[in-house]
């Protein structure tokens, strides 16, 4: 019986090579990652995709199913991670986690860089992987700030908020350690942290342009983001 990594491994190889490089941004939960995901999507539509990734969390108020996760059975999970399905999987407070091959071909098929939004155990799957990610770390003001944006969705028991702080800080630990992400966006204040983001995403594709990656940048303007 093959281990998850021999199916993991058997995913990527399956996965083309072509096309411009994955970009992955992690950081913990209540970061402002999303807000800077959407911004980034609404501003280019044609440049980026998200890849929607399975969980088998329940979905939080005004989640949709095939728009904001795919939610999935445990079983379900199990099934389609046992058929080689995931490229990188992950267990996070109790729930399991995962970006499917075909999402990110998905996303591929319509010419567009593939964005993932992925746990510390995921980076780490596609780190060693040939996909030659991007890799993003989007660092929250403090741990305080980061409880009080938790405690506001009133989504967590005391207990799970507590689990999500404590793995807060492992990711912020290993997010901060030189050498784990190509850049660190310091998320203190959204304007000023999605100039950043989009400023070295911008230098990014503009690089894998110029080494023959066909790009959609037709909408960025260098001069829009210094």
């Amino acid at each position: 019986m093959l281990t998850l990594m021999a199916l993991i491994a058997r995913a990527f190889s399956s996965m083309s090579n072509e096309g411009p490089r994955p970009l992955v941004i992690c950081g913990p939960s209540g970061s402002g990652k999303s807000t800077l995901l959407k911004k980034l999507f609404e501003e280019f539509p044609d440049t980026f995709g998200f890849s929607i990734s399975h969980t088998t969390r329940n979905p939080r108020p005004g989640e949709q199913h095939g728009i904001h996760y795919h939610f999935v059975t445990r079983q379900e999970m199990h099934d389609s991670i046992s058929n080689g399905e995931f490229i990188e999987t992950a267990c996070f407070s109790g729930n399991l986690y995962g970006t499917s091959i075909q999402a990110v071909r998905t996303v591929q098929s319509q010419g567009k860089v593939c964005v993932l939004d992925i746990e510390i155990q995921g980076v780490e799957q596609i780190r060693n992987s040939n996909l030659n990610p991007i890799l993003i770390f989007n660092n929250p003001p403090s741990i305080e700030e980061l409880e009080r944006r938790l405690r506001g969705r009133n989504t967590e028991t005391e207990e799970s908020l507590q689990k999500r702080l404590d793995t807060a800080r492992r990711e912020i630990e290993y997010g901060r350690t030189p050498g784990n992400f190509h850049t660190i966006i310091h998320n203190d204040d959204i304007e000023r942290a999605y100039r950043e983001l989009k400023k070295f995403i911008l230098q990014e594709l503009e690089e894998q342009q110029r080494n023959g990656i066909a790009l959609n940048l037709r909408q960025i303007n260098s001069s829009e983001i210094n």
